[in-house]
């Protein structure tokens, strides 16, 4: 059942994240043959609620709104200490009468608060996937995903996630041709590859151990060369069970690990800013051929190469 849906909102509001339930649940496409829903806005308290880019949203309800709820979506609002526990109880209610929430964003941390996510596997904004994990250890936090569905609870990661998370609902309740032609409506994917992995923004570290130092920075400039772990420890003038163990130490992790995600992570400055084939990118990163590089870009980011690019590219 996705009938009655109700956007919940605390000051400040964040204005995408809000238009998104609007766009998604909130306009009516029923001339289109497309099923209606019965929106509504609601917060702590009704009223005037200020945004976060300097006006104001009027709040029609409070918190008795979500009584009829079959779906929640809790928008962006910022982090803050505490939450109001009517509105806490609200959301509560709304699973245990046999509905869902949805996060947007920050939203995850309201869930987190009425406890919504205990047991339960979550997601939020990249920046703020530490924090949730820390303030809600009863929660199984993913930071890589755009999305995790553990129903009755959805959560999903920073402000356009917010679409696929909702297209997702509308698929998994009432089919992919009416997901289909909600998103062509929108005029935007119905499902993207991937996920927010491949938005983090990860520089190039520069030195990450004092006694290594020098090699690591070989060992950057050196990508597209074969080094085994003896060939290291020769430059590192140790032995090889040694130099495994202080670059452990170093690092937190193997000498292969290590280089594989330096190699992803020049392999994605050249998506970004060059126009070489993957081959090529595949050859100067140390993969060998671009379907290595395939595998690797996908087991560290959830996506390929060329779909990275396309978002990417200097070029877009």
């Amino acid at each position: 059942m996705l009938k009655n849906v109700v956007a919940v909102v605390l000051e400040e509001i964040h204005p995408f994240e809000l238009g998104v339930a609007c766009e998604v649940f909130g306009l009516d496409r029923t001339a289109d043959g497309l099923p209606g829903y019965d929106f509504a806005l609601a917060g702590a308290r009704p009223g005037p609620h200020a945004t976060h880019s300097g006006f104001a949203v009027d709040v029609p309800y409070g918190p008795e709104r979500l009584a009829a709820a079959d779906l929640a979506v809790v928008t962006a609002s910022g982090i803050r200490e505490r939450y109001p526990e009517p509105l806490l109880e609200a959301l509560r209610a709304v699973v245990a009468n046999g509905g869902r929430v949805l996060s947007i964003c920050s939203g995850a941390f309201v869930l987190g608060a009425a406890g919504l996510l205990d047991g339960r596997r979550s997601t939020t904004h990249w920046r703020h996937s530490e924090e949730l994990a820390e303030r809600f250890p009863r929660t199984v936090v993913e930071p890589d995903v755009l999305y995790v569905d553990d129903d009755p609870v959805v959560t999903s990661a920073g402000t356009a996630a917010g679409i696929d998370a909702c297209l997702h609902l509308v698929r998994k309740v009432q089919g992919a041709e009416v997901a289909r032609a909600i998103a062509r409506r929108m005029v935007v994917a119905p499902h993207r590859e991937g996920g927010q992995a491949q938005f983090v923004n990860r520089p190039l570290p520069q030195g990450d151990g004092d006694s290594l130092a020098p090699l690591l920075d070989w060992m950057r400039h050196h990508l597209d060369e074969e080094a085994t772990v003896e060939q290291l420890a020769v430059r590192a003038h140790m032995s090889p069970r040694t130099f495994a163990r202080r670059f452990q130490q170093e690092t937190g992790t193997t000498p292969h690990r290590w280089l594989t995600g330096q190699r992803v992570l020049l392999a994605q400055r050249l998506l970004e800013s060059t126009t070489e084939s993957v081959d090529v990118i595949a050859a100067r990163c140390g993969f060998g051929n671009a379907a290595a590089l395939r595998h690797h870009f996908g087991r560290r980011l959830g996506t390929t190469p060329l779909a990275y690019r396309r978002c990417f590219a200097d070029s877009c």
